[in-house]
């Protein structure tokens, strides 16, 4: 009987122990879990700072557009500035070309004839000057065909000067060696005797290269 109640007694105590374990692994269980809840607990999303968003990055992106706008502006002026200056240079060429062209090309080289006079003058004084306004104009004046006055300039004031005769024609040619800075050559001459008569008076519009001439016959 003593033998039965103990193994009885045995077996209650390890049905205990048993519960007693059963209890133990679950609340050991409840703590594992609930130490793992808060770590599986999921990390809230970083957000990305307002500042960086609206302030820092739309600043380096306007400050950016404002750059480029300033550079493209500046290139566009640069380009006018160019384009005006080559205009420039293209319109004082023109003018230039255009300013040649008048002096050099409009007016052929053909050869102007003053008429033909006779004197019994053993010599003439010729005069001449520039009928317009003074720009330069040059000539050689010759007789017979050799230089007696070389490259005059021709002033507003008559210049003059005494050619002596030949018996026999005389020809006195006035070269016009350029067209001064407005073309043609002008002048306006004047011939007189040794008495002072006036045997010619005209003018003359020569292009560069060109000739006046008048013929004198000198009697014996």
């Amino acid at each position: 009987m003593k033998r039965l109640s103990y193994i009885l007694f045995l077996t209650l105590f390890v049905s205990s122990l048993g519960a007693m374990a059963q209890v133990d692994d679950k609340s050991g269980t409840e703590k594992k879990g609930k130490k793992k809840a808060i770590l599986a607990i999921p990390a809230k999303e970083v957000k990305k700072p307002k500042t960086l968003k609206n302030g820092t990055a739309d600043g380096f992106k306007k400050a950016y557009d404002k750059e480029q706008k300033k550079l493209a502006k500046k290139k566009k002026d640069d380009d006018l500035k160019n384009k005006g200056i080559l205009t420039s240079a293209k319109i004082a060429e023109e003018r230039f070309l255009k300013s040649w062209n008048k002096i050099n090309a409009p007016y052929p080289v053909i050869d102007q004839d003053l008429g033909s006079f006779r004197t019994q003058s053993k010599s003439v004084k010729v005069v001449c000057r520039d009928f317009q306004y003074p720009d330069g104009d040059r000539v050689t004046i010759m007789i017979n065909d050799i230089p007696v006055v070389k490259n005059l300039t021709l002033k507003r004031a008559f210049q003059g000067f005494d050619i002596p005769l030949e018996v026999g024609i005389n020809k006195i040619s006035f070269i016009a060696l350029n067209q001064g800075t407005s073309g043609p050559n002008t002048a306006a001459f004047k011939v007189y005797d040794e008495n002072g008569n006036v045997i010619s008076s005209n003018e003359w519009n020569l292009a560069t290269g060109a000739k006046a001439v008048i013929l004198i016959a000198k009697d014996k």
